[in-house]
């Protein structure tokens, strides 16, 4: 029941720009979140027609209203169309299901990634950036090599990320893999931003290809899951706890195409964030000679060895730079809701049946919040800058009961990785631009070329 304070509420004001901006705002969901929010205020409802034909978009940037969705009316804020294309077109899994049906399933996972846990299988990133050195020096890093940073991040995580929790080298099926991602991720989000959508049932070219990369990475989900049937003993904890996983009302288990539709999207979520945070964090650092000399510096503190989980604390300055990087360029640059019911959001009223999308990337780059918003400078989350800054002023992970289930996972493993690739190597940036694309996640577009020499051995810090 909607309470009398949120009824008392304006309504969201509407966002003052023309349908044609409007329309090239969201389909630049990244950027655009910046340009609507610049023009409509830190609460702003975008409306391309009646809502029983598209429901209204309400924009929020502040962290204040970051809060009220995420922390506050978290249970009156359900999947939305987004999540209904992905669910369509992949099946249920943990990031999609409706709440209810959601308890349980993160109930079952989330003992996986813990802190404590992810520490436990967290190291093979530190040996997969190592193994990336190693191939850097096979070809020639002695004497200074062109490479595409984003395609050597890519392989290092989806080597780290099939060794840690899947139990299988993907690295031999990558390039098919990230193919087929990019395939579905691309389809599933252009649709759900359309004001029009073509029926479901009508076979188009672009819903063929879509299926067809849902069944690739759907059979390779299957290989890992008969891989752990057949040898219990095998490393691959996300595996292994996707099918001992019970309901706890009823006692039953996931069907076996529940447990591929998880791994699916574990995936897609545990590579394309964590590659592309990898990939930005060092572009940023070959940009930035002075700032990679102190985290080298830094690393050089815990002597010539492979980097375990429990280094990660004493990598504090790797971690201000990780943290930087993804406030400039986070894995998503938004999030969405449904909100179930009238909603009190940032002082204004949101009516029920309304999307409501949390603007990542805008509220992380606001100039208001911001001092020099777009300079990269990690001394902003130093301790005690970061102690006076609002929780839902960085979520780079979204944040509430819902935020990403992987998050411990991803920020220990690219530490890690980080600190590894820059004790090892120099890194300079051959471009001022690093252009991505938001098939679903953030992506890099294209290579990112950087040139990597050996790093001479640096005097620890003091």
């Amino acid at each position: 029941m909607v309470t009398t304070d949120t009824q008392a509420l304006p309504l969201v004001p509407r966002n003052p720009l023309s349908l044609r901006q409007l329309l090239a705002a969201t389909r630049e969901f990244h950027t655009g979140g910046e340009v609507l929010s610049a023009a409509g205020g830190p609460v702003t409802r975008i409306q391309f027609g009646p809502a029983w034909l598209m429901p209204p978009i309400v924009l929020v940037t502040s962290p204040e209203g970051i809060g009220d969705l995420l922390a506050r009316n978290h249970v009156f804020g359900e999947r939305c169309i987004v999540h209904d294309e992905v669910r369509h077109l992949a099946g249920d899994s943990l990031w999609v299901l409706p709440n209810e049906r959601w308890v349980p399933r993160k109930r079952a996972l989330q003992p996986v990634f813990t802190q404590h846990n992810v520490r436990r299988f967290g190291g093979h990133m530190s040996r997969a950036a190592r193994a990336l050195v190693d191939d850097w020096r096979a070809a020639g890093l002695q004497t200074g090599l062109d490479v595409d940073l984003d395609l050597a991040c890519r392989r290092v995580t989806m080597q780290s990320l099939g060794r840690s929790i899947l139990g299988l080298d993907l690295n031999e099926r990558g390039d098919e893999i990230a193919r087929s991602m990019h395939v579905a991720s691309s389809y599933a989000a252009d649709r759900a931003l359309r004001p029009a959508r073509t029926p479901r049932w009508l076979p188009t070219p672009r819903r063929r290809r879509a299926r067809a990369a849902v069944a690739t990475m759907l059979a390779v989900a299957d290989e890992m899951l008969q891989a752990c049937r057949a040898d219990p003993t095998r490393d691959a904890p996300l595996v292994h706890a996707l099918a001992a996983a019970t309901d706890p009302e009823t006692g039953e288990r996931l069907s076996d195409r529940d447990i591929c539709n998880d791994l699916l999207i574990f995936m897609l979520a545990g590579h394309d964030t964590t590659a592309t945070a990898l990939t930005h964090a060092l572009w940023q650092l070959g940009r930035h000679p002075d700032v990679q000399d102190r985290l080298a510096a830094e690393v050089a503190e815990l002597g010539d060895r492979e980097l375990t989980p429990d280094d990660v604390p004493r990598l504090r300055y790797t971690r201000q730079v990780l943290d930087e990087s993804l406030r400039l360029c986070p894995p998503a640059a938004g999030v969405g809701r449904l909100a179930v019911r009238d909603l009190a959001i940032g002082g204004y009223r949101v009516r029920a049946g309304s999307i409501v999308a949390v603007g990542i990337q805008a509220v992380h780059r606001d100039p208001a919040l911001w001092r020099d918003p777009l300079a990269f400078d990690p001394d902003r989350f130093a301790a005690d800058a970061s102690a006076t800054r609002s929780r839902w002023q960085f979520v780079p992970f979204a944040g509430g009961p819902r935020s990403c289930i992987g998050e411990h996972f991803a920020l220990l493993e690219t530490t890690l990785a980080l600190a590894t690739i820059v004790a090892a190597t120099r890194i300079e940036a051959r471009s001022d631009d690093f252009p991505v694309e938001v098939p679903y996640t953030t992506v890099a577009k294209g290579p990112i070329p950087v040139h990597v020499r050996p790093r001479t051995p640096p005097t620890p810090c003091s």
